[in-house]
């Protein structure tokens, strides 16, 4: 496959504004919807399908993981591919193989065909999540534009990811589980329209023609789809075969590292990993990828098996998070451009890491105190998800901004991963019984409590270690010059650092600022 070689469309003048772009902000905002959506969803049918398809409770774990496996291991693979040979063209056929993977749901009649389709799907996530990060940051010249459409994008998905329980639960009273994986088609047709027509084809001079590491490419997903797996294994009683798994995971690791230090064309150079603006804006999506999914895996067990809860009004209980994710995009722009890019990344990982560190201390004396862990984590989260990624693609050349996104994306998949294992090794470690449980005498729920609160310390310190090294590496950066051109291969030299200082503005609309 050669490389595309650039048009005439593809050398017009950036956007001034948000609202130029629109067209293709729509589309890029539909595959983010697709991928918050679709999981929301799942979880909700998940009960219907199993007495569908008459799926066993680890057939059904398998129903969830073929995604996660599918898209953890395949996204470094795929942004690679994405840097060579076009990141517009990697997206529209992943979007393609989306509705065609979504259609066939429909003629799905037993469990293993189901997880078929789950695992292409995760390939089709693969290959477009990253990628709406990359073309949105590759879309604008300047940081606050940056910054402001990938806090749009990820908006769209938080609407996904707040609605997807109600929608799925409104479908399924009056149609088949099917309906919900099927919607995921006229996402990907609006996604498709959007992009095609919003975003020029990729400049030659912006792709590379190095050669795939394969090699690399297969360590690198057999240990991303590891770290994912596993707990599933123990979780389903796999016995040895989990030992086993957790062997194989730490040698494909190893294994990767090895080979990224001795390739001559690696799938990530570790040296750009290790560049400042690179290093801590993985950490501290890292960090809040971790402490949210502890803290929602933990909030969601102390109000129904700890004070027992019913489900809805434990849903109702999650609101004051999903409240502050919607409503306080519009506020994430002019605060990063007032305190500047790196300033407001490490700040609000902190946010995130006082969050937790709230629910660890006082969570279990009152819902008062849940609520504010909530807020705070929501608060620090909807900055970190706009600002990581504009630090770490800010970081790196222009021809490694799909891999850079795509390595985004495996860090907060990674991390979230990691928050619900550490979060039920303890709780089953220290709790006698199914964690599930919701009929508990006094001593019981107040034991029940206490390991909750030992779960939560643990994901702090695991969350606070991570923002520490992404502040270490922060500082470790400034007094640098990094070019926020995206192009740039050369380390950073003497100069101003972009990143402490106030990100550049123009004076914007109401309406605008409401769209951001």
């Amino acid at each position: 496959m050669s490389v595309p070689t650039s048009s005439p469309a593809s050398e017009t003048a950036a956007p001034p504004r948000l609202r130029d772009a629109w067209f293709a902000l729509a589309g890029l905002s539909a595959v983010f919807l697709f991928e918050m959506l679709d999981n929301s969803v799942l979880t909700v049918a998940l009960p219907t399908i199993g007495r569908d398809l008459t799926a066993s409770t680890a057939a059904l774990q398998w129903v969830s993981g073929a995604y996660s496996v599918a898209f953890g291991g395949l996204m470094l693979l795929f942004g690679a591919v994405a840097d060579r040979f076009g990141r517009r063209r990697v997206m529209l056929v992943g979007l393609v193989l989306l509705a065609l993977v979504s259609v066939a749901t429909v003629l799905v009649t037993s469990v293993e065909q189901l997880i078929v389709v789950r695992a292409l799907t995760g390939v089709a996530a693969a290959m477009t999540t990253p990628g709406s990060m990359a073309l949105a940051f590759r879309l604008f010249d300047r940081q606050d534009l940056r910054v402001r459409a990938l806090t749009v994008i990820s908006t769209a998905g938080l609407v996904g990811l707040a609605v997807g329980p109600t929608i799925g639960g409104f479908v399924l009273a009056v149609a088949p589980w099917q309906v919900l994986l099927v919607a995921n088609a006229p996402v990907a047709v609006v996604a498709f329209v959007g992009i095609r027509a919003g975003i020029a084809v990729d400049r030659a001079g912006d792709l590379h023609r190095d050669p795939v590491d394969l090699l690399g490419a297969v360590t690198g997903a057999v240990a991303v789809a590891g770290v994912l797996v596993t707990p599933t294994l123990f979780v389903v009683g796999a016995g040895a075969g989990s030992w086993a798994a957790v062997v194989l995971t730490v040698l494909a690791a190893a294994g990767f590292v090895v080979r990224q230090h001795t390739a001559p064309y690696p799938l990530l150079d570790l040296r750009l990993v290790a560049r400042p603006l690179v290093a801590s804006g993985l950490a501290h999506k890292a960090a809040a990828g971790l402490a949210t999914a502890g803290l929602s895996y933990l909030v969601t067990l102390q109000l129904q098996s700890g004070w027992g809860w019913p489900p809805a009004l434990a849903a109702v209980g999650t609101l004051p998070q999903v409240v502050v994710l919607l409503a306080s995009g519009r506020l994430v722009g002019p605060f990063v451009a007032r305190v500047g890019l790196d300033r407001a990344a490490w700040t609000s990982a902190v946010a995130v890491v006082a969050g937790l560190a709230v629910f660890a201390g006082l969570g279990r004396h009152g819902y008062p105190f849940v609520v504010v862990a909530l807020v705070l984590v929501a608060a620090g989260m909807r900055v970190v998800g706009a600002v990581a990624g504009t630090s770490v693609l800010t970081g790196l050349p222009a021809d490694r901004t799909s891999v850079g996104a795509a390595l985004v994306d495996t860090a907060s998949e990674l991390a979230t991963a990691v928050g619900i294992a550490a979060s039920g090794t303890v709780l089953a470690a220290l709790v006698t019984g199914s964690v599930a449980a919701v009929h508990r005498s006094a001593a019981e729920g107040a034991a029940f409590s206490s390991a909750v609160q030992v779960a939560a310390v643990a994901v702090t310190v695991l969350a606070a270690v991570l923002v520490t090294l992404g502040i270490v590496a922060g500082r470790r950066g400034r007094g640098t010059r990094t070019d926020t051109r995206p192009g740039d291969d050369t380390e950073p030299g003497a100069g101003t650092d972009p990143r402490t200082s106030p990100v550049h503005t123009t004076p914007t609309t109401d309406q605008e600022s409401t769209r951001a």
